[in-house]
C-alpha cells in the first residue's frame, strides 16, 4: 500500500492526530491496521463542531482514501469483515501488550517498550467501532496507556519507573486520556507531554489469547511490526458483504451446521469467544499459569456444550 498525501492536519482536528500517525506507521507494514485506524480516526472527526473548509477536505480524503483501499482489499476478510477484523486487532494490541507487559516486569524499560504500550492502546480504541469492548480488552487498554505514559514520564525526569502494577492502600480508576501523551515529542515547549501520574492499584493484565514469542516486535521505535499470522474467522464463518440481510442469513445457515453434542445451536459470536478462551488458556500456560489456563479451558468447553458464558 502507497503511503497517501493527505491535507494537513488543521488545529481543530488534532484529536484525530494520533490515530492518523499511527496509521502512517503501519501504511507499508499492515494494511489492515492502517484501514481501521483512518476509519476511526474519521469516526472522531465527523463528531467535532464548527468544522470548515479546511477540515472537511481532510475529512473527504480520508474517505476516498478508506473506498478506494476497501475495494483493493475487497478479498481481505479482516477488513470486509466486522468478526474477523475485530479478532485481527485485539491479537496484534495483545501481542504488543505482552511484549511491553514482560518487558516491563523485567524492568527493561525504554522507548520500545513506552512504543509497545502506547500503539496496543491506540489499537484497542480501535475496537470500540465494533461495539462495546469486553472487560478484558477494557483493562488491558486502561493499563497500557497508563503504563506508556508513566514510564516515559519516569524516563524524561530521570526516575526509575516501578516494574509491572503498583499496589497501595488506594484504588483508582487509571483512565487516560490518549491526547494527553504523545510517545515521541517534537521539540518545543508545546509538545512536551504532561504524563498523568500512576494510578495508585492498577491490576494485573488478564492472559491472553494467542502464543507470543519474546521477539522484540520493534525494528525501530516508529514502527511495530505486525503479529506473524492474521487471526481467521471463527469456526469456518464465512463474511457476508452483501447488506444486513444477507449477513443475517448466512450467520443463521452457518448457526445450523454448529450443534452442541447436547443439541445446543451454537452462534458464530460463541464460537469466538470459545476460541479467545483457549487463545488465553494457551497463552497462560506461556506464562506457566497453570490454574488460569485450566479456568479458560474449563469456560470454553461449558461455552461448546451448554451454549452458557461463564
Amino acid at each position: 500500500m502507497a503511503e497517501p498525501n493527505f491535507p494537513t492536519l488543521t488545529q481543530l482536528l488534532k484529536p484525530i492526530q494520533h490515530y492518523l500517525k499511527t496509521a502512517q506507521e503501519h501504511d507499508t507494514r499492515d494494511p489492515i491496521v492502517a484501514y481501521w485506524c483512518r476509519l476511526y480516526a474519521l469516526q472522531l472527526g465527523l463528531k467535532i463542531p464548527n468544522q470548515g473548509m479546511e477540515e472537511r477536505k481532510v475529512l473527504v480524503a480520508i474517505m476516498d482514501w478508506l473506498e478506494t483501499t476497501k475495494k483493493q482489499y475487497a478479498e481481505n476478510e479482516s477488513i470486509t469483515n466486522d468478526v474477523a477484523a475485530q479478532a485481527y486487532l485485539e491479537n496484534y494490541a495483545l501481542k504488543l501488550f505482552l511484549y511491553a507487559d514482560k518487558q516491563d516486569r523485567a524492568s527493561n524499560f525504554g522507548k520500545n517498550v513506552v512504543k509497545a504500550f502506547y500503539t496496543a492502546g491506540m489499537i484497542y480504541d480501535l475496537c470500540q467501532i465494533f461495539g462495546e469492548l469486553t472487560e478484558e480488552v477494557t483493562q488491558n487498554r486502561k493499563y497500557a496507556k497508563w503504563k506508556a505514559s508513566y514510564i516515559h514520564n519516569c524516563l524524561k525526569n530521570g526516575e526509575t519507573p516501578v516494574a509491572g502494577p503498583m499496589s497501595t492502600e488506594e484504588d483508582k480508576d487509571y483512565d487516560q486520556n490518549e491526547q494527553a501523551f504523545q510517545p515521541e515529542p517534537q521539540p518545543g515547549p508545546s509538545n512536551t507531554p504532561s504524563a498523568p501520574q500512576p494510578p495508585a492499584s492498577p491490576q494485573p493484565p488478564p492472559p491472553g489469547p494467542t502464543n507470543f514469542t519474546t521477539t522484540d516486535p520493534f525494528s525501530n521505535v516508529k514502527a511495530p511490526t505486525p503479529p506473524s499470522e492474521p487471526e481467521k474467522p471463527p469456526g469456518g464463518f464465512q463474511p457476508y458483504t452483501g447488506g444486513p440481510a444477507a449477513g443475517t442469513a448466512g450467520q443463521q445457515v452457518e448457526t445450523n451446521r454448529l450443534v452442541s453434542p447436547a443439541g445446543v445451536q451454537l452462534r458464530p459470536e460463541q464460537i469466538t469467544k470459545a476460541q479467545k478462551y483457549c487463545r488465553w488458556a494457551e497463552s497462560a500456560l506461556n506464562y506457566e499459569d497453570l490454574k488460569t489456563s485450566i479456568e479458560n479451558l474449563q469456560k470454553a468447553l461449558r461455552l461448546l456444550q451448554t451454549g452458557q458464558d461463564g
